[in-house]
Order: C-alpha cells, then sequence, then structure tokens
C-alpha cells in the first residue's frame, strides 16, 4: 500500500533584501511576482495528476518570504490548489505559511484563517536589535510579540518561530536571554539552528573581509544543551534535533510537532511546486529550476525545466539512516534489510560503546551526547 502522501510544499523565492546567511534560493526580482504566481498556480494544475489518489495532509509555503504575496495573490495561489487538488485535500491537517514579523499586519493575520491557514512560521532569529543588523533582517525585536499578538487575535492557535545562536561575540547569556524571550511569547513550536557560513552567501563573503571567526566548540555545545534544558522545564518536547514542539494538547487531540517538516524524517512522499522546490515519490526525487526566469519561461512554454535522480536502494539507505536519526524516535532497525542492518551494527557498535548511540525495543537512537556530534555519527553509518 502506498503511504499518504505528506503533502504540498510550493516555494515562494521574493524577498525585500537577503538575509546574509540565507543559502536558500531566493529573489529580489518582485516585479516578477504576478507571473511567478501564475506560473505556480499552472503547476499546480500540471501536477494533480502526479498524485496518484494519494491524499494530502499538509501544505507548506515557503520562502523567501510568501509574506511577500499580496492577499489577492495568496487568495488565487489557494484557490488554484482548491480547484485541481479537491477532494485529495478534504483531509488536511496542517497548512503552514512563512512570514516576515515585519510583514504581518492586522490585514494580512485577518486574511490567513480565510485561506485555510492554520499555522504560521516567523523567523524570528533574535531577540537583539544589533544581531538583527548584523543578519541583514528587515524586523526589529519588538515586532516578533506584536506579530504574535496580531496572528493570535486573528485565529491563528499554532505558531512556530525561528531562533539562532553562534553570532560573534555572542556569549552565553546573551542565547540565554533569547532563549527566554522566545519562552515568553508562549507560541506552540521553535526551532533553533546554530550560525553556519554556506559556500556563496553574503556570510561567507563577509568572513572573507573580516577574517574567519571560528566558534568555540565548548561554547556551542553549552548553547545547544541550554536550549535543550530550558525548553524543556517550559513544556517542550525536543522530537527532532534542531525543533521543539509544545507537550500540551491541540484541539485535534494531537501534539504540536510540525507535521510537513516531520514527513521529510519518515519517508513519506511529497510535491514540491515553484522554483527550486524538490518533489519525491520513494522511487525518485525531483527539483526544479534555481531560476526566477528559466522557472517562468518552462511553466509558460509548456516545458517545465528540472532535474532528477532515481533512487537506488543506497540512496534509500543512507537516506533513512540520516532522517530517522535527526528525531526522537531515532532509526527502526526493522526498516532495513538483513544485509543493511549486517552493514550498519558493526559500524555503530563504537558509538553505542562510547554512549553516544543507544539501541532499544530494535530502534537506535542518538544519545543527548550524541546529539552534538550527529553528523559524524550519521555519516560514519552511511554507505559510501
Amino acid at each position: 500500500m502506498q503511504p499518504n502522501m505528506a503533502g504540498i510544499y510550493i516555494h515562494i523565492p521574493f524577498c525585500k533584501s537577503r538575509c546574509i546567511y540565507c543559502g536558500f534560493y531566493s529573489t529580489t526580482a518582485t516585479e516578477l511576482r504576478q507571473r511567478y504566481v501564475d506560473a505556480v498556480c499552472e503547476e499546480v494544475r500540471c501536477k494533480r495528476d502526479e498524485v496518484s489518489g494519494e491524499r494530502i495532509e499538509t501544505i507548506y509555503i515557503g520562502g523567501g518570504t510568501p509574506s511577500q504575496l499580496t492577499i489577492p495573490q495568496l487568495q488565487q495561489l489557494f484557490e488554484a490548489l482548491t480547484s485541481h487538488f479537491s477532494p485529495l485535500t478534504s483531509h488536511l491537517k496542517e497548512v503552514t505559511i512563512e512570514a516576515n514579523p515585519d510583514d504581518v499586519t492586522a490585514e494580512h493575520a485577518a486574511a490567513l484563517p480565510q485561506l485555510g491557514i492554520n499555522r504560521v512560521s516567523m523567523g524570528a532569529q533574535t531577540f537583539d536589535d544589533q544581531r538583527l543588523r548584523f543578519l541583514n533582517r528587515r524586523h526589529t525585536s519588538a515586532q516578533v510579540p506584536l506579530a504574535v499578538r496580531l496572528l493570535r487575535e486573528a485565529g491563528i492557535g499554532n505558531i512556530s518561530i525561528d531562533l539562532m545562536y553562534g553570532f560573534p561575540g555572542e556569549t552565553l547569556a546573551d542565547w540565554q536571554r533569547d532563549i527566554d524571550a522566545a519562552i515568553t511569547l508562549d507560541v506552540e513550536h521553535i526551532s533553533a539552528y546554530c550560525l553556519m557560513v554556506e559556500e556563496g552567501t553574503p556570510l561567507q563573503q563577509w568572513t572573507m573581509d573580516n577574517g574567519q571567526w571560528a566558534m568555540d566548540e565548548e561554547l556551542e555545545r553549552q548553547m545547544y544543551e541550554t536550549l535543550i534544558d530550558r525548553l524543556a522545564e517550559a513544556g517542550y518536547e525536543h522530537y527532532e534535533i534542531s525543533n521543539f514542539a509544545r507537550q500540551k494538547a491541540s484541539p485535534t487531540g494531537g501534539g504540536w510537532r510540525g507535521l510537513h517538516n516531520s514527513s521529510y524524517w519518515t519517508d513519506v512522499h511529497y510535491i514540491g511546486i515553484g522554483a527550486a522546490a524538490h518533489s519525491y515519490d520513494g522511487r525518485q526525487r525531483r527539483w526544479n529550476v534555481s531560476d526566477l526566469r528559466k522557472y517562468i519561461n518552462g511553466i509558460e512554454s509548456g516545458k517545465p525545466v528540472f532535474e532528477f535522480e532515481d533512487i537506488d536502494a543506497g540512496t534509500r539507505y543512507n537516506d533513512r539512516v540520516m532522517l530517522s536519526l535527526r528525531t526522537k524516535e531515532g532509526l527502526d532497525l526493522l526498516t532495513l534489510s538483513e544485509g543493511e542492518r549486517d552493514y550498519l551494527l558493526p559500524l555503530a557498535q563504537k558509538y553505542l560503546d562510547e554512549g553516544l548511540l543507544t539501541r532499544a525495543d530494535q530502534h537506535l537512537r542518538l544519545s543527548r551526547k550524541g546529539l552534538f556530534v550527529s553528523n559524524m555519527i550519521m555519516s560514519d553509518l552511511m554507505q559510501v
């Protein structure tokens, strides 16, 4: 039996300005927004036949900055989804849109539930205005709680915020203040990431111009462990390496884990729409061209531009190891073949002996100590 489709991801690449650290495909060519929305709606129509009857449980509008679209453009997008994917969307559990805090006005917030959106993910990053300016973020720290209030007043009951640590010169006390500010907002979900220098980003150029900075490994570990402890004390479940969800019950009886992103870690199918968006059907991974004009021209001419790779047994094994070990549940050994287990377990034994991995109920999991060196462990367990 085919698994349920995890959902639909739609990439909106437009930004008013580029954040210094961002490695995702984005563009400031906002004059092309309407042509792009038209192209995305056409791709929605074309992709309908690829769903093969699998029901859709989540929709995620990411970016870029989806809140850069006008309300009429968002309405056009959701009308296309409703028109072409109904009735498969009758089982929707989560509809998420990413937003910049400074884009959240009372009018914008009020429109979201009318579109069927029930979850908003905002990039707060830090509550220090100097660090926000360093990142080239448009919002101020004061605009984050204001945006949360406006979303609550509009009826959005599921809010996620992103945090970032590891800034040049940042202290543990600085980071603790950011965590405490996030907890005060009482949002349902928090994602937190260490600031990394991605190739081709303005941050990489900044390091070349100002000298490389190497974050102290011990300080980074302390920041990560402080994050885990403080959010646990505040009632958040650490369900994935970088993700924390409120443990209180939701109105539907479940928790507050990010359902769409969780599907990526559990080998469920998804379909990507828009420039640079990825799709996965269990047999093949496909991604659209990371170029706004090439994407639009391809859709308009009926010749979409994309690349793909067929997923062989080795790739499937590596994906399962890498993605499953990121989660609280870990890697279910029974999902591997006997030959894959014979390959994996001898490699895992040294990490079990060192207390970096644990094994129970046929599940292999990262220990708390292993979380901090997870990339090394996962890399060593993969097939080359």
